[in-house]
């Protein structure tokens, strides 16, 4: 029988816009939007694969007949930061405004933005999301990373995943325009510190 085990892949752009409409049932199942906010957030992720140095990842199991895509278990995906871009843009007047335009800048200047990481609640404890995370950032030329998570719970897998990389909160409790969740946005610079022998899959 043909091993099904979901394994990582890397995606061009045109690869990752094939399977949007999976990628987006994976963020649905994670995060739980609104049915309405679907629509928009399609249109948000088709707009980002033309953002530069676009790098994205899926893992995937693969279907029983060859040559079909695979059942998209978790997705990642990021670029470069640059003005104009609008989490960039929002994040960097939060923290010019909290900290001052020399922090902002240590931040954003040379940024990797990861814009998604989300696992299947289905495929969660395998270390999907430690893997994805992982192969997003390596070798990546950029002097930091930088995300925004939801803020609900400190010790949420998701934060202590990034803790145990090296990133910290860089705002906590904040809310970016438009309303929702808080969320933190979080730090780190690369390379990405090494996982914890300890640490506990996600």
């Amino acid at each position: 029988m043909r091993n099904r085990e979901p394994k990582l892949r890397r995606l061009d752009e045109q690869a990752f816009l094939r399977r949007l409409e999976p990628i987006l049932q994976v963020y649905a199942a994670a995060m739980r939007p609104p049915e309405e906010q679907l629509p928009g957030r399609y249109s948000i992720m088709q707009r980002h694969t033309t953002h530069p140095r676009f790098r994205a990842f899926v893992v995937e199991r693969p279907r029983p007949l060859p040559g079909l895509p695979g059942d998209v278990r978790g997705f990642a995906y990021g670029f470069h930061g640059e003005s104009g871009q609008w989490w960039h843009d929002v994040v960097r007047r939060a923290l010019t405004e909290r900290h001052g335009p020399d922090h902002a800048a240590y931040w954003l200047d040379d940024a990797f933005e990861v814009a998604e990481l989300h696992v299947h609640p289905d495929a969660q404890g395998h270390g999907h999301g430690r893997a994805l995370l992982n192969a997003l950032c390596e070798g990546r030329r950029e002097t930091t990373v930088v995300l925004s998570t939801l803020d609900l719970d400190r010790e949420s897998p998701a934060r202590r995943l990034y803790r145990s990389v090296g990133l910290r909160d860089l705002l906590v409790d904040f809310e970016f325009p438009g309303g929702g969740p808080p969320y933190a946005v979080m730090g780190g610079t690369l390379p990405l510190a090494p996982y914890p022998a300890d640490s506990s899959s996600s």
